[in-house]
């Protein structure tokens, strides 16, 4: 939930977040988590296309990003699973972050030294290693950056993990062309593998977080395991089975014991949270275009500024969260990613002015990189320790979901009432998330939180 009311910090306090080392670190983890990205989808395209490879063929490649979106079925195994000889060194956490971050380098290195021309099939089974590395690398930073800090500071915690993950991609993108451009795509695909060192040296140099399975979860974990099989049963079947029910079912009951029917609420604004901002975005491109703005002020304005501006919000977000607490920003970032909708509304109807192209860009990118961090850090404090990987992955699998189901029909509301009409829609649908925004805040300032129920109560 959205937490009781938090004791205000001031401004410089606020600030002195983004010095915590945990904090600073993150910008390296996400560096490593958003190098892959580009480099199994847009970049890999690229690579396929200028080696002669078909656009069928390099539609099917598409299909190597899936593993990003079902993520959640191996989450458990992250969660509760230790890494033969890395668990025992280095810990959970950073175990399963390593070996993820040595499966991305070996996938990178091997795509490098195979030809796509005469052996396609293998750089699609290389793409596929790369891309399951990088997802479950992304169930282990999300799991260690929960765990790592307090809740007043998970919104810096994404938002320089977000800056780390934004410098990846332009890496990945265009300092994977410039390579290519002056050396090769293999040259280009070695260097991509090389940087991945940053994710390893990081890995090692951080600390494993404190994590803690309470007494209760214990308790019912054994108890949904003996209903199962039933006390009579062998010990290592026993064990088998409570393991199972521990790491996949567990995080379910867990998330429902400890928020009963509100938990209900809880996920359809995890649904709906960022439905406007997805469903604009799918949009935002053949607007600029059809509106008449060039290529080059395409680029300049919304990928090179507005990568500052996103930036910009996403540290805004976390001095906000660090300086008010949760509820208060949660409601501000679903506000203000509606609201710029309308922005792109007054633009459809100006034209191509670049000075107000500046305008709505600088708008839509800090809110969308404040709105951004703000809803990672409340769907951090979603989390129980006891399941942090595995709740998290569905809470971040759910969130993007429902926006591309309605962002698939933008072009039907574009062809049908044109751009003004669309943006005003897209700023419509983001109202159920504002008013869900704010009956949770009001919902965590009228209540005290809730703690866990004691051992006894679990066991009677």
């Amino acid at each position: 939930m959205t937490g009781a009311a938090e004791p205000r910090r001031g401004w410089l306090a606020a600030l002195a977040v983004y010095r915590n080392p945990r904090v600073i670190g993150m910008a390296f983890l996400g560096f490593s988590a958003g190098l892959p990205f580009l480099l199994v989808f847009s970049t890999l395209s690229a690579w396929l296309r200028d080696e002669g490879v078909s656009r069928t063929a390099i539609g099917f490649f598409s299909w190597v990003g899936i593993t990003y979106s079902i993520k959640v079925f191996w989450a458990p195994i992250v969660d509760r699973l230790p890494v033969p000889g890395l668990t025992t060194v280095l810990g959970q956490r950073r175990g399963w972050m390593l070996l993820a971050q040595l499966g991305i380098a070996v996938g990178l290195v091997g795509m490098s030294m195979v030809d796509p021309q005469a052996s396609l099939a293998w750089v699609a089974w290389l793409a596929l290693l790369v891309a399951f590395s990088s997802a479950t690398q992304d169930i282990a930073i999300d799991a260690y950056r929960i765990e790592a800090v307090r809740r007043e500071i998970q919104a810096a915690m994404a938002a320089t993990y977000i800056f780390g993950y934004r410098v990846a991609l332009l890496v990945a993108g265009a300092g994977a062309f410039y390579v290519a451009d002056f050396g090769s795509w293999t040259l280009a695909y070695q260097v991509m593998a090389a940087f991945v060192g940053v994710g390893i040296i990081t890995t090692l140099c951080i600390a494993e977080p404190e994590r803690q399975v309470d007494r209760v979860t214990e308790i019912l974990e054994a108890r949904m395991g003996g209903a199962v099989v039933g006390s009579q049963a062998p010990s290592r079947l026993r064990q088998a089975v409570t393991w199972f029910a521990g790491a996949v079912v567990g995080p379910f009951v867990d998330f429902f014991r400890r928020n009963g029917w509100l938990a209900l609420t809880i996920l359809l604004l995890v649904a709906i949270y960022r439905v406007s901002d997805i469903t604009m975005g799918v949009m935002a491109n053949p607007f600029y275009l059809d509106l008449g703005f060039s290529k080059s002020e395409i680029a300049s304005v919304t990928k090179v500024f507005g990568f500052f501006m996103t930036i910009a919000g996403s540290f805004l977000g976390g001095v906000l969260v660090a300086r008010y607490g949760l509820g208060g920003p949660l409601v501000a970032g679903a506000a203000l990613v509606a609201a710029t909708n309308l922005l792109f509304a007054l633009l459809a109807g100006i034209g191509p002015d670049l000075q107000w192209l500046v305008v709505v860009i600088s708008a839509d990118n800090l809110a969308g990189g404040l709105s951004n961090v703000v809803f990672i850090a409340w769907l951090s404090s979603l989390t129980s320790t006891a399941y942090t990987a595995t709740q998290y992955a569905l809470f971040s699998s759910l969130m993007t979901l429902p926006g591309k189901i309605v962002g698939g029909f933008s072009g039907i509301v574009v062809d049908a009432s044109g751009y003004a009409p669309f943006f005003l829609y897209a700023a419509v649908i983001g109202t159920p998330a504002i008013m869900l925004s704010i009956y949770m805040w009001w919902r965590s300032r009228r209540e005290p939180p809730e703690g866990d129920a004691t051992a006894e109560e679990a066991a009677a």
